[in-house]
């Protein structure tokens, strides 16, 4: 380009709703600024209305119902733990297990992902991995 022609001149910084007055323009159509059809009416909460005299929705008899089968529950997990001991169990064994085999499922995740990104960088499936390393695809 020559002198003198510098090219378009730097866009204006000012936004179409700055530009034209009455709101902004969408597809070419003027439009008030408004609420939608959805926003008019009043704010209604996703949570019933508390029954009258109730604070927080729940009547006293649901309540007690609720502990009654909560205490029900409990009373069974202690037979099965009852079982569990009597069987020659005891519950820091069970939490090891339950310890051992989270670290297990966490290393299995780490080598599922490491089979899958080397199956990307050969342009193989996962499956076709399987028997170089001596897995079973039940592994």
């Amino acid at each position: 380009m020559g002198e003198g022609t510098a090219g378009p001149g730097p866009r204006s910084l000012e936004t179409r709703d700055q530009r034209t007055p009455g709101g902004p323009v969408w597809g070419g159509r003027r439009t008030e600024p408004r609420l939608t059809r959805s926003c008019r009416g009043a704010f209604r909460s996703p949570r019933p209305l508390p029954k009258s005299g109730q604070a927080d929705g729940t009547s006293e008899e649901s309540l007690h119902l609720d502990i009654q089968k909560l205490k029900e529950k409990r009373d069974m997990l202690d037979k099965e733990i009852s079982q569990f001991v009597s069987e020659g169990y005891s519950v820091d064994e069970l939490e090891d297990h339950i310890t051992q085999l989270h670290e297990y499922n966490d290393i299995k995740d780490v080598g599922q992902m490491l089979m899958g990104k080397l199956a990307v960088i050969r342009g193989v499936t996962t499956k076709e991995l399987y028997p170089e390393f001596g897995l079973d695809m039940n592994d």
